[in-house]
């Protein structure tokens, strides 16, 4: 069975993907801990 066909990125490419990939994460991580924060206040209230 042959091998399939890979596409090959460029570095600007590599760059913008990891770039893309860290703002996603940062966003993930800043949503969680905004809603344990509004979770908090909420019990506490």
């Amino acid at each position: 069975m042959a091998e399939p066909e890979r596409v090959k990125l460029t570095d600007a490419e590599q760059r913008a993907r990891r770039n893309r990939s860290i703002a996603i994460g940062v966003v993930l991580v800043s949503l969680v801990v905004i809603f344990y924060l509004v979770s908090l206040a909420k019990m506490a209230s």
